[in-house]
Protein backbone atom coordinates (compact mmCIF):
# COMPACT_ATOMS: atom_id res chain seq x y z
CA UNK A 1 0.00 0.00 0.00
CA UNK A 2 1.34 3.42 -0.97
CA UNK A 3 1.75 5.89 1.91
CA UNK A 4 -0.68 8.76 2.17
CA UNK A 5 2.05 11.10 3.38
CA UNK A 6 5.75 11.01 2.58
CA UNK A 7 8.09 13.30 4.53
CA UNK A 8 11.38 14.20 2.88
CA UNK A 9 13.80 14.80 5.76
CA UNK A 10 14.29 13.05 9.08
CA UNK A 11 15.55 16.01 11.07
CA UNK A 12 13.86 18.27 13.63
CA UNK A 13 11.10 19.30 11.23
CA UNK A 14 10.46 15.89 9.71
CA UNK A 15 10.21 14.12 13.07
CA UNK A 16 7.96 16.78 14.58
CA UNK A 17 5.64 16.83 11.56
CA UNK A 18 5.34 13.04 11.52
CA UNK A 19 4.37 13.18 15.19
CA UNK A 20 1.76 15.85 14.48
CA UNK A 21 0.24 13.88 11.59
CA UNK A 22 -0.11 10.83 13.83
CA UNK A 23 -0.99 12.44 17.14
CA UNK A 24 -3.23 15.30 16.01
CA UNK A 25 -4.38 14.63 12.45
CA UNK A 26 -5.06 10.94 13.12
CA UNK A 27 -3.06 9.64 10.14
CA UNK A 28 -2.18 5.96 10.80
CA UNK A 29 1.53 5.21 11.15
CA UNK A 30 1.39 2.76 8.24
CA UNK A 31 0.24 5.57 5.91
CA UNK A 32 3.35 7.71 6.56
CA UNK A 33 6.97 7.35 5.48
CA UNK A 34 10.03 9.44 6.36
CA UNK A 35 12.86 9.42 3.82
CA UNK A 36 16.27 10.43 5.11
CA UNK A 37 19.75 9.04 4.34
CA UNK A 38 20.83 9.03 8.00
CA UNK A 39 21.36 5.79 9.86
CA UNK A 40 18.73 6.99 12.30
CA UNK A 41 16.32 9.87 12.56
CA UNK A 42 17.84 13.18 13.72
CA UNK A 43 21.31 11.99 12.65
CA UNK A 44 22.42 15.40 11.32
CA UNK A 45 21.01 17.18 14.37
CA UNK A 46 23.07 14.94 16.63
CA UNK A 47 26.21 15.32 14.52
CA UNK A 48 25.99 19.12 14.41
CA UNK A 49 25.18 19.66 18.08
CA UNK A 50 27.93 17.32 19.23
CA UNK A 51 30.47 18.97 16.95
CA UNK A 52 30.01 22.25 18.81
CA UNK A 53 30.19 20.82 22.30
CA UNK A 54 26.81 22.39 23.06
CA UNK A 55 25.54 21.74 26.59
CA UNK A 56 22.19 23.59 26.49
CA UNK A 57 19.91 24.72 23.69
CA UNK A 58 19.48 28.36 22.86
CA UNK A 59 15.69 27.98 22.70
CA UNK A 60 13.33 27.71 25.70
CA UNK A 61 11.89 24.49 27.10
CA UNK A 62 8.54 24.90 25.33
CA UNK A 63 10.28 24.48 21.97
CA UNK A 64 10.63 20.73 21.44
CA UNK A 65 9.27 17.98 19.17
CA UNK A 66 6.36 16.79 21.32
CA UNK A 67 2.74 17.82 21.02
CA UNK A 68 2.06 19.44 24.40
CA UNK A 69 3.85 22.69 25.21
CA UNK A 70 5.11 21.48 28.61
CA UNK A 71 5.82 17.85 27.73
CA UNK A 72 9.59 18.36 27.93
CA UNK A 73 9.34 19.76 31.45
CA UNK A 74 7.06 16.90 32.52
CA UNK A 75 9.46 14.42 30.92
CA UNK A 76 12.30 15.92 32.96
CA UNK A 77 10.27 15.57 36.17
CA UNK A 78 9.48 11.90 35.45
CA UNK A 79 12.84 10.94 33.97
CA UNK A 80 15.09 8.69 36.00
CA UNK A 81 18.16 9.88 34.13
CA UNK A 82 20.78 11.68 36.15
CA UNK A 83 21.13 14.84 34.07
CA UNK A 84 23.32 17.65 35.31
CA UNK A 85 21.56 21.02 35.04
CA UNK A 86 18.52 19.85 33.03
CA UNK A 87 17.50 23.48 32.50
CA UNK A 88 19.43 26.75 32.40
CA UNK A 89 18.24 30.30 32.97
CA UNK A 90 16.93 32.36 31.37
CA UNK A 91 13.84 30.86 29.74
CA UNK A 92 14.38 27.36 31.17
CA UNK A 93 16.60 26.30 28.29
CA UNK A 94 16.95 22.50 28.26
CA UNK A 95 20.22 20.62 28.28
CA UNK A 96 21.07 18.88 25.03
CA UNK A 97 21.09 15.55 26.86
CA UNK A 98 17.55 16.11 28.13
CA UNK A 99 16.26 17.37 24.77
CA UNK A 100 17.72 14.38 22.92
CA UNK A 101 16.33 11.93 25.47
CA UNK A 102 12.89 13.47 25.00
CA UNK A 103 13.27 13.13 21.21
CA UNK A 104 14.29 9.48 21.56
CA UNK A 105 11.22 8.71 23.64
CA UNK A 106 8.93 10.45 21.15
CA UNK A 107 10.45 8.53 18.24
CA UNK A 108 10.10 5.24 20.12
CA UNK A 109 6.56 5.93 21.34
CA UNK A 110 5.38 6.85 17.85
CA UNK A 111 7.29 4.01 16.16
CA UNK A 112 8.88 6.48 13.76
CA UNK A 113 12.01 4.44 13.08
CA UNK A 114 9.76 1.71 11.63
CA UNK A 115 8.69 4.10 8.85
CA UNK A 116 12.18 5.52 8.23
CA UNK A 117 13.45 4.77 4.72
CA UNK A 118 17.24 5.24 4.62
CA UNK A 119 17.52 6.79 1.20
CA UNK A 120 17.54 10.17 -0.52
CA UNK A 121 14.97 11.58 -2.94
CA UNK A 122 16.51 12.68 -6.22
CA UNK A 123 13.41 13.39 -8.33
CA UNK A 124 9.80 14.33 -7.72
CA UNK A 125 7.00 14.21 -10.30
CA UNK A 126 3.46 15.42 -9.67
CA UNK A 127 0.34 13.85 -11.13
CA UNK A 128 -3.32 14.67 -10.78
CA UNK A 129 -3.84 12.18 -7.95
CA UNK A 130 -0.48 12.28 -6.20
CA UNK A 131 3.31 12.32 -6.32
CA UNK A 132 5.90 9.86 -7.60
CA UNK A 133 9.41 9.99 -6.18
CA UNK A 134 12.68 8.48 -7.32
CA UNK A 135 15.41 7.79 -4.77
CA UNK A 136 19.18 7.64 -5.01
CA UNK A 137 19.05 3.84 -5.01
CA UNK A 138 16.57 3.83 -7.89
CA UNK A 139 13.51 3.08 -5.79
CA UNK A 140 10.13 4.41 -6.94
CA UNK A 141 7.68 5.65 -4.30
CA UNK A 142 4.21 7.12 -4.65
CA UNK A 143 2.23 9.17 -2.17
CA UNK A 144 -0.85 11.35 -2.10
CA UNK A 145 1.06 14.19 -0.44
CA UNK A 146 4.63 14.98 0.48
CA UNK A 147 6.25 17.40 2.90
CA UNK A 148 9.64 18.79 1.96
CA UNK A 149 11.23 19.15 5.39
CA UNK A 150 14.73 19.67 4.08
CA UNK A 151 17.08 21.41 6.47
CA UNK A 152 20.30 23.37 5.98
CA UNK A 153 22.43 20.91 7.96
CA UNK A 154 24.36 19.74 4.91
CA UNK A 155 25.33 23.20 3.61
CA UNK A 156 27.98 24.71 5.89
CA UNK A 157 28.99 28.28 5.17
CA UNK A 158 32.60 28.35 3.93
CA UNK A 159 34.13 31.86 3.94
CA UNK A 160 35.32 32.77 0.46
CA UNK A 161 38.90 33.40 1.55
CA UNK A 162 39.36 30.03 3.27
CA UNK A 163 41.31 27.37 1.34
CA UNK A 164 39.30 24.21 0.94
CA UNK A 165 40.34 20.56 0.77
CA UNK A 166 43.15 20.79 3.31
CA UNK A 167 43.43 18.30 6.15
CA UNK A 168 44.33 21.03 8.64
CA UNK A 169 41.18 23.04 7.87
CA UNK A 170 37.79 21.58 8.73
CA UNK A 171 34.27 22.95 8.98
CA UNK A 172 32.53 21.62 12.05
CA UNK A 173 29.23 21.33 10.14
CA UNK A 174 30.63 19.52 7.12
CA UNK A 175 28.81 16.15 6.85
CA UNK A 176 32.21 14.40 6.77
CA UNK A 177 33.56 16.24 9.84
CA UNK A 178 35.16 14.19 12.59
CA UNK A 179 36.68 15.80 15.66
CA UNK A 180 40.45 15.88 15.07
CA UNK A 181 42.97 14.14 17.27
CA UNK A 182 44.58 17.00 19.14
CA UNK A 183 47.73 16.84 21.22
CA UNK A 184 47.46 17.95 24.85
CA UNK A 185 47.81 21.72 25.19
CA UNK A 186 47.99 22.11 21.40
CA UNK A 187 46.85 25.60 20.32
CA UNK A 188 43.80 25.50 18.08
CA UNK A 189 42.54 28.23 15.77
CA UNK A 190 38.79 28.80 15.46
CA UNK A 191 37.25 31.03 12.80
CA UNK A 192 33.79 32.45 13.47
CA UNK A 193 32.09 34.88 15.80
CA UNK A 194 28.70 33.45 16.72
CA UNK A 195 27.33 30.90 19.13
CA UNK A 196 28.90 27.93 17.35
CA UNK A 197 32.37 29.46 17.47
CA UNK A 198 31.87 30.30 21.13
CA UNK A 199 30.73 26.78 21.99
CA UNK A 200 33.61 25.17 20.09
CA UNK A 201 36.10 27.47 21.84
CA UNK A 202 34.68 26.57 25.25
CA UNK A 203 34.87 22.87 24.45
CA UNK A 204 38.51 23.20 23.41
CA UNK A 205 39.46 25.20 26.50
CA UNK A 206 37.71 22.56 28.62
CA UNK A 207 39.90 19.92 27.00
CA UNK A 208 43.04 21.84 27.94
CA UNK A 209 43.86 23.67 24.71
CA UNK A 210 44.95 27.22 24.15
CA UNK A 211 42.39 28.71 21.76
CA UNK A 212 42.52 31.63 19.35
CA UNK A 213 39.17 32.76 17.94
CA UNK A 214 39.30 34.91 14.81
CA UNK A 215 36.14 36.91 14.20
CA UNK A 216 35.31 39.77 11.88
CA UNK A 217 33.25 41.42 14.60
CA UNK A 218 32.96 41.84 18.35
CA UNK A 219 30.79 39.47 20.34
CA UNK A 220 27.18 40.20 19.39
CA UNK A 221 24.84 39.43 22.24
CA UNK A 222 21.30 38.25 21.56
CA UNK A 223 19.46 35.66 23.61
CA UNK A 224 17.84 34.17 20.50
CA UNK A 225 18.75 34.19 16.81
CA UNK A 226 15.66 36.31 16.11
CA UNK A 227 13.35 38.34 18.34
CA UNK A 228 10.70 36.20 20.14
CA UNK A 229 8.15 38.72 18.92
CA UNK A 230 8.20 36.91 15.58
CA UNK A 231 6.27 34.11 17.27
CA UNK A 232 3.52 36.58 18.18
CA UNK A 233 0.57 36.81 15.77
CA UNK A 234 0.67 40.60 16.14
CA UNK A 235 4.20 40.71 14.72
CA UNK A 236 3.34 38.28 11.96
CA UNK A 237 0.23 40.14 10.83
CA UNK A 238 2.22 42.86 9.11
CA UNK A 239 4.57 40.27 7.62
CA UNK A 240 1.68 38.21 6.24
CA UNK A 241 -0.05 41.27 4.80
CA UNK A 242 3.08 42.28 2.92
CA UNK A 243 2.53 41.24 -0.70
CA UNK A 244 6.00 42.19 -1.98
CA UNK A 245 8.25 39.16 -1.51
CA UNK A 246 11.39 41.29 -1.77
CA UNK A 247 10.22 43.29 1.25
CA UNK A 248 9.37 40.07 3.11
CA UNK A 249 12.89 38.84 2.41
CA UNK A 250 14.22 42.13 3.74
CA UNK A 251 12.23 41.71 6.96
CA UNK A 252 13.63 38.19 7.43
CA UNK A 253 17.22 39.30 6.90
CA UNK A 254 16.80 42.27 9.25
CA UNK A 255 15.24 40.11 11.97
CA UNK A 256 17.95 37.46 12.12
CA UNK A 257 20.85 37.95 14.50
CA UNK A 258 23.49 36.12 12.49
CA UNK A 259 26.81 35.65 14.21
CA UNK A 260 25.38 36.29 17.67
CA UNK A 261 25.45 34.41 20.98
CA UNK A 262 23.51 34.52 24.26
CA UNK A 263 24.93 36.25 27.28
CA UNK A 264 25.93 33.10 29.17
CA UNK A 265 28.23 31.99 26.33
CA UNK A 266 29.82 35.45 26.25
CA UNK A 267 30.42 35.40 30.01
CA UNK A 268 32.05 31.96 29.83
CA UNK A 269 34.32 33.16 27.01
CA UNK A 270 35.30 36.30 28.92
CA UNK A 271 36.16 34.18 31.95
CA UNK A 272 38.69 32.17 29.95
CA UNK A 273 40.00 35.28 28.19
CA UNK A 274 40.79 36.78 31.60
CA UNK A 275 42.62 33.57 32.55
CA UNK A 276 44.72 33.71 29.39
CA UNK A 277 43.46 30.44 27.96
CA UNK A 278 41.49 32.03 25.15
CA UNK A 279 42.15 34.94 22.80
CA UNK A 280 39.51 36.74 20.74
CA UNK A 281 40.94 38.44 17.65
CA UNK A 282 38.69 40.89 15.87
CA UNK A 283 40.39 40.72 12.51
CA UNK A 284 40.39 39.53 8.92
CA UNK A 285 42.67 36.73 7.74
CA UNK A 286 44.99 38.35 5.20
CA UNK A 287 47.02 35.26 4.30
CA UNK A 288 47.18 31.50 4.84
CA UNK A 289 50.29 29.34 4.73
CA UNK A 290 50.93 25.65 5.39
CA UNK A 291 54.27 24.03 6.26
CA UNK A 292 55.69 21.26 8.44
CA UNK A 293 52.24 20.14 9.62
CA UNK A 294 51.46 23.68 10.74
CA UNK A 295 49.04 26.29 9.47
CA UNK A 296 49.77 30.00 9.86
CA UNK A 297 47.21 32.78 9.66
CA UNK A 298 48.40 36.32 9.07
CA UNK A 299 45.76 38.64 10.53
CA UNK A 300 44.87 42.20 9.61
CA UNK A 301 45.82 43.27 13.15
CA UNK A 302 49.45 42.42 12.25
CA UNK A 303 49.49 39.21 14.26
CA UNK A 304 50.42 35.78 12.95
CA UNK A 305 48.79 32.74 14.56
CA UNK A 306 50.20 29.24 14.29
CA UNK A 307 48.54 25.92 14.95
CA UNK A 308 48.04 22.42 13.64
CA UNK A 309 44.29 22.72 13.16
CA UNK A 310 41.84 25.39 12.04
CA UNK A 311 38.21 24.75 12.85
CA UNK A 312 35.62 26.76 10.93
CA UNK A 313 32.54 27.55 13.02
CA UNK A 314 30.88 29.91 10.58
CA UNK A 315 27.40 28.43 10.63
CA UNK A 316 25.28 27.40 7.68
CA UNK A 317 24.71 28.92 4.28
CA UNK A 318 21.58 31.06 4.06
CA UNK A 319 20.94 29.84 0.51
CA UNK A 320 17.89 27.80 -0.45
CA UNK A 321 18.21 24.15 0.63
CA UNK A 322 17.15 21.16 -1.43
CA UNK A 323 19.84 21.31 -4.09
CA UNK A 324 19.19 19.46 -7.35
CA UNK A 325 15.92 17.97 -6.09
CA UNK A 326 14.26 21.38 -5.67
CA UNK A 327 15.92 22.71 -8.82
CA UNK A 328 14.44 19.81 -10.79
CA UNK A 329 10.99 20.41 -9.34
CA UNK A 330 11.18 24.08 -10.27
CA UNK A 331 12.15 23.38 -13.87
CA UNK A 332 9.88 20.38 -14.48
CA UNK A 333 6.77 21.47 -12.59
CA UNK A 334 6.80 25.22 -13.26
CA UNK A 335 6.13 26.07 -9.62
CA UNK A 336 6.17 29.64 -8.24
CA UNK A 337 9.31 31.36 -6.99
CA UNK A 338 10.06 34.66 -5.30
CA UNK A 339 12.70 37.03 -6.75
CA UNK A 340 15.18 35.77 -4.11
CA UNK A 341 14.88 32.24 -5.50
CA UNK A 342 12.96 30.85 -2.54
CA UNK A 343 9.62 29.12 -2.92
CA UNK A 344 6.18 30.69 -2.79
CA UNK A 345 3.57 28.80 -0.80
CA UNK A 346 0.01 29.51 0.30
CA UNK A 347 -1.12 30.03 3.90
CA UNK A 348 -1.32 26.26 4.41
CA UNK A 349 2.29 25.86 3.19
CA UNK A 350 1.32 24.29 -0.14
CA UNK A 351 3.69 24.84 -3.04
CA UNK A 352 1.51 22.51 -5.14
CA UNK A 353 -1.80 20.77 -4.29
CA UNK A 354 0.21 17.69 -3.24
CA UNK A 355 3.42 19.33 -1.96
CA UNK A 356 3.83 21.02 1.44
CA UNK A 357 6.95 22.78 2.70
CA UNK A 358 8.56 23.30 6.08
CA UNK A 359 11.70 24.95 7.41
CA UNK A 360 13.79 27.31 5.31
CA UNK A 361 11.84 26.43 2.18
CA UNK A 362 8.71 27.95 3.76
CA UNK A 363 10.28 31.01 5.37
CA UNK A 364 8.61 33.54 3.08
CA UNK A 365 5.35 32.40 4.67
CA UNK A 366 6.44 31.51 8.21
CA UNK A 367 8.92 34.35 8.73
CA UNK A 368 12.32 34.56 10.48
CA UNK A 369 11.76 31.60 12.84
CA UNK A 370 10.89 29.15 10.03
CA UNK A 371 14.20 27.25 10.27
CA UNK A 372 14.09 26.72 14.03
CA UNK A 373 12.34 24.27 16.35
CA UNK A 374 9.64 26.90 16.80
CA UNK A 375 9.31 27.00 13.01
CA UNK A 376 8.68 23.26 12.93
CA UNK A 377 5.84 23.75 15.39
CA UNK A 378 4.39 26.60 13.31
CA UNK A 379 4.52 24.43 10.20
CA UNK A 380 2.77 21.66 12.10
CA UNK A 381 0.02 24.09 13.11
CA UNK A 382 -0.62 25.08 9.50
CA UNK A 383 -0.63 21.54 8.09
CA UNK A 384 -2.83 20.13 10.85
CA UNK A 385 -5.24 23.05 10.40
CA UNK A 386 -5.39 22.26 6.69
CA UNK A 387 -6.31 18.65 7.41
CA UNK A 388 -8.97 19.71 9.90
CA UNK A 389 -10.49 22.09 7.36
CA UNK A 390 -10.36 19.35 4.76
CA UNK A 391 -12.05 16.81 7.01
CA UNK A 392 -14.88 19.27 7.67
CA UNK A 393 -15.31 19.97 4.00
CA UNK A 394 -14.08 23.55 4.48
CA UNK A 395 -12.15 25.02 1.58
CA UNK A 396 -8.86 26.39 2.89
CA UNK A 397 -7.63 29.84 1.97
Amino acid sequence: MNPEWLICGGGIHGVHLASRLIGEAGIPLKRIRIIDPGERLLARWRACTRATGMTHLRSPSVHHLGLESFSLQRFAERSRREISRPFMAPYQRPSLELFDAHCEKLIADRGLETIHIRDKITRCEAYQDGIELTTKTGRKLSAMKIILAIGIGDQPAWPEDVPGCHSMVQHIFDPSFTWPSLKPSEPVLVIGGGISAGQVALRLVGEGHLVHVVSRHVMRIHQFDSDPGWLDPKNMQGFSKETCMARRRGKILAARHRGSMPGDVREALLHHIRRGRLYWHRAEVDAWSFSNEQVSLKLSEEVTLNGQHVLLATGFSASRPGGSLVEGMISEMDLPLAPCGFLLVDHMLRWHPHIFLSGALAELELGPVARNIAGARLAGDRIVDFLRFQSRGVKSA
